[in-house]
């Protein structure tokens, strides 16, 4: 059992909870809580070694039998090591380090999300999540946005990193991606790549706009707005129709409901 706050495995804990300098240079990225392990366990994801504490309830030592017998190194830590690693109010007892294996982005998508300067980790967890519900082939992360593999914004994404291509690119990058995403099927090119739509108030409405045809999404942050590069990258601007005294949505909020528009349209289409 591991005691120790000195210990080489809380060593490398702390260093991931950290920079995301830290993360990139170590390949690797914290789960934390019964229900992420778990959603890694069931994804087949690569574990570099879990720990856990005597106040993990039955589900969650289901799971470290399961890392087990997948000869993955799981080692029991003193209540009062999980307790001062943990980032929650509740720590659930159980915390894994995974490699940072992306999921590659597929040749074909018609629906890409774009989170420009999000900065706030829960807004990205909640673009992530939603973008993983509602069918989204890849999320594209651009400079200014806040690491997508930092402990806060895995949490929020309540296990959307184990199903979606995530991906950190230069806007040339993403533009390249933008163009290519059409490439064909079955040996026939299928599209001209994405139509870019950027999310902002001064946008046409998105319910008189075709989501059908493929699409990428740039959400914006509600403070700053959106980049340069993504205005320049946009092909036209939506935005949410509301009547009350509101005059904004958070991005978290706003982009959810674009996607669920594109859902939406493409199911009654």
């Amino acid at each position: 059992m591991i005691t120790s706050n000195q210990n080489s495995k809380i060593r490398i804990i702390r260093a991931l909870q950290g920079r995301a300098k830290e993360r990139r240079e170590a390949g690797a990225f914290l789960a934390e809580g019964v229900r992420l392990v778990e959603e890694a366990v069931i994804s087949n994801w690569e574990f570099q070694f879990a720990l856990y504490d005597e106040t993990l309830n039955g589900r969650g030592r289901s799971q470290v039998e399961s890392l087990r017998s997948r000869g993955v190194d799981v080692e029991e830590v003193s209540k009062n090591v999980m307790k001062s690693l943990s980032e929650t109010e509740s720590p659930q007892g159980i915390l894994a380090v995974l490699s940072d294996a992306q999921l590659p982005i597929p040749n074909y998508c018609d629906f890409i999300i774009i989170p420009d300067q999000i900065r706030d980790p829960g807004n990205l967890g909640t673009l992530l999540r939603t973008a993983a519900a509602t069918g989204a082939q890849a999320v594209l992360i651009p400079p200014e946005t806040t690491d997508a593999f930092a402990p806060k914004v895995i949490r929020s994404g309540m296990g959307a990193h184990f199903k979606l291509p995530i991906h950190s690119m230069t806007w040339d990058e993403i533009n390249q991606v933008v163009k290519l995403a059409g490439v064909a099927l079955s040996g026939e090119a299928v599209s001209k790549g994405l139509q870019v739509f950027l999310a902002d108030m001064d946008g046409q409405s998105c319910w008189e706009t075709d989501l059908c045809q493929p699409v990428a999404l740039i959400i914006g942050s509600e403070s700053e707005g959106a980049s340069e590069s993504a205005r320049g990258l946009a092909h036209q601007k939506i935005s949410i129709p509301m009547s009350g005294m509101i005059e904004s949505l958070n991005a978290g909020v706003a982009g959810s409901v674009l996607m669920f528009e594109v859902v939406r349209q493409r199911r009654n289409a």
